[in-house]
């Protein structure tokens, strides 16, 4: 075959192979940059990320906590204080909106949470909080402060970490229980700590074998629980199931509560009741989703150590 014969079949085979390309996309929509950089983005944008629990983060929402100090002495009452800093401005909050009768609620628990105390500090003009507190034992704690400023339109929980010296011994979390003693009361709980949607938890008081029906209202409610996550102390945001005077929430045995587990693991639960004009804690080690559960042997279910000069509950 001499040159222009070569020349002009390959000219006829490429226009056969475009015709027949053109004729398939006549049967379908074309590919358009649009529709490439679409099918990129549906296969490369990322999951929305879940908003982490409570506690974790010592800023957050634009808001850093500032503990003035984070070290003290065990088994000496102290001064514990700090600030809630927004971070765009660099100034002390001053102004709160009140949740559960308080403008800013602290919680002091200890890493291996055997030491439990939740306090009301005053604030002063300046933005400074400041509270006595005592803790009974050295080792390392979890100083949450659970707030809302008064134009945020959401409540944080802040956390920071507070060192105790002293002699130090590392304790096991106590083990898997329903029930709890505290100060001559019975407390069992009833429900399970589900992850997801959640469930309710039911918290029944009784003294000498009777049941309580004449709790008096605390923090807006007939109990206030805090529930922590063993590990990393996530701080889980529980709300109670009614309010006193509502003509449906009685005033015990039993305390009602709504709540959801972020993970499968293990949970301290921490009831705050009040009744005869004095506010106990009753402590429950709890696992949620189906996580394993020790045996009862292996610890002894212990009550939250109190505050000996103030039923740790200082306001």
């Amino acid at each position: 075959m001499n040159t222009g014969l070569k020349i002009t079949a390959f000219a006829a085979a490429v226009a056969a192979t475009f015709g027949t390309a053109y004729g398939v996309g006549t049967g379908i929509d074309p590919v358009t940059d649009r529709d490439k950089n679409e099918d990129s983005m549906a296969r490369h944008t990322p999951e929305p990320a879940k908003k982490a629990p409570g506690g974790l983060q010592i800023s957050d929402g634009g808001y850093t906590l500032n503990l003035a100090s984070t070290r003290i002495e065990a088994d000496k009452k102290q001064q514990l204080r700090f600030t809630v800093v927004e971070d765009a401005t660099g100034r002390n909050v001053t102004s709160y909106a009140k949740e559960h009768d308080k403008e800013l609620h602290l919680i002091v628990a200890s890493r291996d949470l055997t030491t439990y105390r939740h306090l009301h500090p005053t604030r002063a003009a300046d933005g400074t909080w400041s509270t006595p507190v005592r803790l009974p034992e050295a080792g390392g704690y979890r100083v949450f402060a659970d707030f809302r400023p008064e134009r945020a339109k959401e409540g944080l929980t802040l956390g920071a970490d507070l060192g105790v010296a002293g002699a130090y011994e590392p304790k096991v979390l106590p083990a898997h229980s329903t029930t709890a003693k505290v100060d001559g009361y019975d407390v069992t709980l009833k429900g399970e700590l589900k992850t997801g949607a959640g469930g309710d938890l039911t918290l029944s008081v009784a003294k000498n074998g009777r049941p309580v029906t004449d709790l008096q209202p605390y923090l807006g409610a007939y109990g206030h629980l805090v529930a922590l996550r063993s590990g990393d102390l996530a701080y889980l945001h529980v709300h109670p199931n009614g309010t006193p005077g509502d003509s449906r929430t009685k005033a015990g045995p039993g305390i009602s509560f709504g709540t959801a587990a972020p993970s499968k693991g293990a949970y301290r639960l921490f009831l705050d009741f009040k009744h005869e004009g004095k506010v106990r804690t009753a402590a429950f080690t709890v696992h949620a989703g189906g996580a394993a559960q020790p045996e009862k042997s292996a610890e002894p279910e212990q009550p939250a150590k109190p505050e000996q000069d103030g039923g740790g509950h200082q306001h």
